[in-house]
């Protein structure tokens, strides 16, 4: 029998076929009370030119679960997630591997929700620090 959190992982990667998420092997893995994990492999299909993880990858990632996060934390049957805005601080580059990104609520409104994103290397090392506020719009 699945656990509410297998149940909660299984529809947030189920979202994500034919998505950008998909193209970008996006995979969600751990959930918890306050926070939502998510890992991408850092491919060819993710680098710059000069052969690291393209900063523009790394914030989709982010993004990604963040918006995600809030979908999950929120009342999906009245209320429709948007990206509002998002920053990065990228500080440490990766060839190869995989990429981890962990949103945990910082503030979470009715309206408004900001979430810390930290994206880490496989060796836990930081690799960018972003923040996303989300707006939950109700559904009409």
């Amino acid at each position: 029998m699945e656990t509410h959190k297998e149940k909660i992982l299984k529809v947030c990667n189920e979202v994500c076929k034919n998505t950008l998420m998909e193209t970008l092997d996006i995979s969600f893995i751990d959930v918890g009370e306050n926070f939502l994990l998510a890992k991408m492999p850092v491919t060819s299909k993710v680098y710059q030119p000069d052969g690291v993880l393209h900063g523009g990858a790394t914030v989709a990632l982010a993004e990604s679960v963040g918006s995600a996060a809030t979908y999950i934390f929120m009342d999906q049957n009245k209320y429709m997630i948007r990206g509002l805005e998002i920053n990065a601080n990228h500080v440490k580059s990766v060839k190869d591997g995989f990429v981890y990104a962990k949103a945990s609520i910082i503030h979470k409104g009715r309206t408004t929700q900001l979430w810390e994103i930290k994206v880490t290397n496989e060796a836990g090392d930081l690799v960018s620090l972003c923040k996303l506020t989300t707006i939950a719009l109700p559904k009409q």
